[in-house]
């Protein structure tokens, strides 16, 4: 490895934690600068916390450091998606094939026990309470303020990493260089943050091992578990219309509308007024950028470079996996050429954080208005036939993106492919039962075929 670097990570969030506990093991000198308290000693960000999908991408960074086993410890797995309809019937949608699972994690849980991780390690050192100010990326000098003192700090690291999230101050800076592209977008939706508490005997009150969805159409509400038996829930509604946060003036507002529109769900939720009327509405912010990195002095990483709204459960997975594939050039990574090091990274991955960007917003749409239809349910049963059939020629989009490391970028150009196909098949398909046909078995087989064809050329076309 190369010598030894003093090295700052902006934001001692999720990525900003794990990051440290890679870096160091590499034999860095690990400093964090984190804006807010210690979570560990102070509740922080009250009814922003939306729970966590840790699915496979995350867990390889995490048992990469070897703290897989811990984590597991504070994760729920969750097996599929558990649909309420209107009149409170439920449906269970399984999430890939048996065994395969998805993981709710508390976020500030989770970070403060990457924090307890990190910390008993003499090259790892937290600093709570410093807001940066300015950053001078030619110098790599930054001014930060002590929020708890008031006094100005400054600090000039050898390698500064930007993990200080979607409204990054290390990508503003970076703003103002020359030939910088930025882009964000906002949905025209906010969330809120509910809750569902423990039975008076301290279990579950709906099923434990499912992300429970309401779809209706313009608006859902999903809930995960936690360890202590509770929901975490989030309304994701439009901030404007006839349906809406605006038009929700008070409780009398609230319970009419959700007892028409959630009403197996009001029951369950006895401090639903005052968790929606005290909690913030959340925005929902996509971010694309290029490139990631300055001269090979600093380096963007997580929601700071590609910032994704939640509806695919990735944004924290493409982060871990930003340092999974970090760590791996690092292994080949000879000299002291790190602005080498960082462009070949921001090329490898840039392709596939505009990917999961974009399915993510695409799965917004599913999860929303798509669940609850009956042929959607019927496609998706018709999938998992043909992925039983050839399963060495068909991976469904979601066990792709959430139950491999293949890359976003070709989960999303396969997934539209698969798409295409699925329109033609299910053309000659009104139940289940029609999928053994023998002309659906022909043109299944035909569109496979082509579907090989193609997959062979873009590799030629790609080498």
């Amino acid at each position: 490895m190369t010598e030894r670097k003093n090295i700052a990570i902006m934001g001692a969030g999720l990525v900003g934690s794990l990051l440290s506990l890679y870096l160091a093991k590499r034999g860095h000198k690990v400093d964090l600068y984190e804006r807010r308290p210690d979570l560990r000693k102070n509740t922080l960000d009250g009814g922003r916390s939306i729970n966590l999908a840790l699915s496979d991408r995350g867990w390889r960074a995490l048992r990469g450091i070897g703290i897989e086993e811990d984590v597991r410890k504070v994760a729920i797995p969750m097996h599929g998606r558990m649909m309420h309809d209107e009149q409170g019937n439920l449906t269970f949608q399984p999430y890939g094939k048996e065994g395969q699972s998805i993981y709710s994690v508390s976020r500030s849980g989770l970070n403060a026990a990457l924090m307890n991780l990190s910390e008993p390690n003499p090259d790892i050192t937290y600093h709570f309470s410093r807001q940066a100010t300015d950053v001078n990326l030619r110098t790599n000098e930054v001014q930060l303020l002590n929020l708890e003192t008031g006094n100005p700090e400054n600090i000039q690291p050898d390698l500064l990493f930007g993990a200080d999230g979607a409204f990054s101050v290390v990508r503003g800076a970076m703003q103002k260089t020359e030939r910088f592209n930025y882009a964000q977008s906002y949905l025209e939706y906010g969330y809120k943050e509910l809750s569902i508490p423990p039975t008076a005997a301290g279990g579950w009150a709906i099923e434990k091992n499912a992300l429970h969805i309401w779809p209706r159409g313009k608006y859902m509400m999903i809930a995960l578990p936690n360890i202590d038996g509770s929901f975490t829930c989030t309304l994701f509604f439009p901030y404007d219309g006839e349906q809406s946060f605006a038009a929700i003036k008070n409780e009398a507002d609230l319970m009419a509308f959700f007892t028409e529109v959630f009403p197996d769900a009001v029951s369950l939720m006895p401090t639903l007024a005052q968790d929606y009327f005290s909690n913030p509405i959340g925005s929902l912010v996509t971010v694309k950028c290029f490139p990631w990195s300055y001269e090979g002095k600093s380096l963007l990483i997580g929601d700071a470079c590609h910032a994704v709204v939640p509806f695919y459960g990735q944004g924290m997975n493409a982060g871990f996996e930003d340092i999974t594939v970090l760590d791996q050039m690092l292994d080949s990574f000879e000299g002291d050429d790190w602005e080498a090091l960082f462009e070949a990274f921001e090329r490898r991955r840039k392709p596939n954080a505009d990917a999961i960007a974009d399915l993510a917003v695409m799965n917004f749409i599913e999860m929303r208005d798509k669940v609850a239809d009956p042929r959607f349910l019927l496609r998706k049963k018709i999938e998992a036939r043909i992925s039983q059939q050839f399963p060495d020629k068909w991976i469904p989009l979601y066990s792709m993106v959430t139950f491999t490391d293949l890359p976003y970028s070709y989960a999303l150009e396969t997934g539209q492919q698969q798409d295409k196909i699925m329109k033609k098949v299910m053309k000659h398909i009104q139940s289940i039962e029609d999928y053994d046909k023998p002309e659906v078995q022909r043109l299944l087989e035909k569109q496979l075929v082509q579907k090989e064809k193609l997959k062979k050329y873009n590799a030629a076309m790609e080498v």
